[in-house]
């Protein structure tokens, strides 16, 4: 890992340098409400795009330590297409439960979050094409592994996250005792494992991954012998499910930005070298 972890407050949800690309976008902290247009001809004739994200997610949307800024992996992938779609981008911060309700209500147009693509959200939702794959791992006390030896022992362990995500899906699939966070950062859950408050985190491997490295102190690690398939098909973008106008202006920028190389650039800056718009085949 680089030196830089060290410099950057590190944060969850549910885990770097000035880019080229970055335009004029204004973090909103929920003093005014925003005015979402919806449709793709209201936001183009608007000239901005609102969106959801978290600002709590190391490293895909989060404050950097030296200028407070809000950046991340997702972030900067959603201000380069902003930019090449010709609009400004407002980011409004709120936790991920609250994104698909502030979908659904008009506050925002989309989100951005590391936001994994599902069947039932699907169902609800209009996802752009994917531009992010992972796997999931656990994190536990690092001297005895939280007591969990095979899958079956997670059953009565306290798995820490937020109610909506696939993550803790997986936890209650294997009889963990949830312990809900709203929008808490990366420290929090991490500290809560180590001291033994809660005993799991079922996560994306790559934000676990530098939230180990940022918090080396800490009695945690990433367990051994367990990997978690996930029932989604990558990340990506999220709006209104009528939006399709929008999907698809979405979709032939982000199609556009993979092609030449941009998103898998970004991905090697905040993964500390990872490239996540390539599948990995991982061996269960």
């Amino acid at each position: 890992m680089g030196n830089i972890l060290h410099k950057r407050p590190i944060v969850f949800a549910c885990l770097l340098i000035s880019l080229a690309f970055v335009i004029t976008a204004c973090s909103s902290t929920g003093a005014d409400e925003p005015n979402a247009t919806g449709t793709w001809d209201q936001i183009k004739e608007k000239g901005t795009i609102i969106v959801g994200t978290a600002g709590t997610l190391y490293p895909a949307s989060y404050h950097d330590s030296e200028n407070d800024q809000l950046t991340g992996f997702d972030v900067e992938v959603v201000r380069e297409l902003s930019k090449r779609m010709g609009l400004e981008v407002e980011f409004v911060e709120m936790a991920f439960d609250g994104m698909l309700t502030s979908l659904n209500s008009g506050t925002i147009d989309i989100a951005a979050n590391d936001i994994s693509i599902t069947e039932d959200r699907k169902e609800k939702f209009s996802f752009s094409i994917p531009y992010k794959y992972s796997f999931a791992t656990a994190i536990v006390r690092k001297d005895d592994l939280s007591g969990i030896k095979t899958i079956e022992d997670i059953k009565g362990k306290k798995a820490a996250g937020e109610a909506t995500t696939i993550y803790m899906d997986i936890a209650r699939k294997y009889g963990a005792e949830e312990v809900i966070y709203d929008n808490a950062t990366n420290e929090q859950y991490l500290r809560d494992v180590s001291s033994g408050r809660t005993d799991i985190i079922i996560n994306d491997y790559y934000l676990q991954k530098l939230g180990l490295a940022a918090f080396p102190d800490f009695n945690i690690t990433i367990h051994p012998d367990l990997k978690f398939e996930t029932p989604d098909e990558g990340v990506g973008l999220i709006m209104k499910k009528e939006n399709e106008e929008l999907k698809k202006q979405i979709d032939q920028t982000l199609q556009e930005m993979l092609k030449d190389g941009t998103i898998s650039e970004l991905s090697k800056q905040f993964f500390d070298g990872e490239d996540v718009t390539k599948k990995r085949e991982i061996n269960y």
